[in-house]
């Protein structure tokens, strides 16, 4: 595939108002799948837990906001967290995760948890390696942010995902289409309201997230804009971990990103 390095258009270099913030977001499963998980005494166990560790979270000063939600189809719940900063993540992981870790893992498993931030200290990756989560890390390479007020949690759609190059193929040339997703998309997709890329540590990997005004600006950044556009050259190069939604998904936009073979967890909007 030809390729060559763009410069960044001014958009994609303005200063981030991330500051200190990391943010974390997560899956569990449960330890013990079964057919009818979610009619078992682990599937409450599971559910108990996560309502008290929901609780702590929105006392912890050092935690901005916490969303915790069942996954939608599937025996799973997402979790998304923003710290004040790595001390403040080290602390909740040291105190009130420790304190809830045994019981939840007697009942459920972590699964890929992806952690975004400017920076990445050693004291941050440590707190969640602690822990054996399967943890990405990424510090911000660029992106763009329309409007820094609060979305609209009735209709906004957040979608965080991990793109792993494939063997012998360059983090430099993914880099690039997904530099072209976002410059596009600023002009074409007035719908998008935030897009941002981070480097994955020690890994050929980024780290992407996207937030789409509406389920109608999603349906066309899926099947007409930018992520049509450049899907088979990102696809030929790299392949996705995971993807998490958290919003108010249609059925038709789930149906169509399994046709896209993206391996999505859906979620509401959790409580915060």
């Amino acid at each position: 595939m030809t390729w060559s390095p763009e410069p960044l258009p001014a958009f994609l270099t303005e200063p981030t108002r991330i500051g200190d913030e990391i943010s974390v977001t997560g899956k569990w499963t449960p330890a013990a799948p079964g057919r009818w998980f979610f009619r078992s005494e682990d599937s409450g166990a599971m559910r108990q837990e996560w309502e008290d560790i929901h609780a702590d979270a929105r006392a912890d000063a050092g935690v901005l906001s916490t969303e915790i939600n069942h996954a939608i189809g599937q025996d799973a719940v997402l979790v998304h967290h923003i710290f004040e900063s790595p001390e403040a993540l080290v602390s909740y992981f040291s105190s009130t995760a420790t304190r809830h870790m045994p019981a939840l893992r007697a009942v459920a498993e972590p699964g890929l948890h992806l952690v975004r931030g400017v920076a990445m200290d050693d004291a941050l990756r440590a707190a969640l390696a602690d822990k054996s989560v399967d943890a990405a890390f990424g510090e911000y390479l660029f992106g763009f942010v329309k409007d820094h007020g609060r979305t609209d949690p009735d209709s906004a759609i957040h979608v965080t995902a991990k793109w792993t190059c494939a063997p012998g193929q360059s983090i430099e040339e993914l880099a690039h289409w997904w530099q072209r997703v976002g410059t596009d998309a600023h002009e074409i997709e007035p719908g998008m309201l935030r897009f941002e890329v981070y480097r994955v540590l020690g890994e050929d990997a980024l780290i992407v997230h996207e937030v789409f005004e509406d389920s109608t600006t999603l349906r066309f950044h899926l099947s007409r804009g930018t992520a049509a556009r450049y899907k088979k050259q990102i696809d030929e190069i790299a392949a996705p971990e995971g993807y998490f939604f958290r919003g108010p998904v249609s059925w038709d936009i789930r149906t169509y990103s399994r046709f896209l073979s993206l391996p999505a967890t859906y979620t509401s909007l959790g409580r915060q």
